[in-house]
């Protein structure tokens, strides 16, 4: 009888694991879907560009910060 309850035990545990490994597996496709898969369709219903791809007759990538040229108050609200 105390052989049954161990395996009973070991059975459950087993069963508890591998059901948390699909409901978790689920949950983050769900979160990557939302988080992601939103972003990517707004941002394409909005032609929003988070990336400069294509500079026009640029040598670098690299933008000019012009710190010198902002006001201090601009400086204080950034996004």
């Amino acid at each position: 009888m105390n052989k049954f309850f161990s395996e009973f035990k070991d059975g459950m545990k087993n069963f508890g694991t591998t059901i948390s490994i699909i409901v978790n597996s689920i949950l983050l496709f769900l979160v990557y879907l939302i988080g992601v898969g939103l972003t990517f369709l707004l941002s394409k219903i909005f032609r929003k560009k988070f990336l400069d791809t294509k500079p026009e007759n640029v040598k670098s990538y690299w933008k000019e910060l012009n710190l010198k040229n902002q006001k201090k108050e601009e400086c204080y609200r950034q996004f």
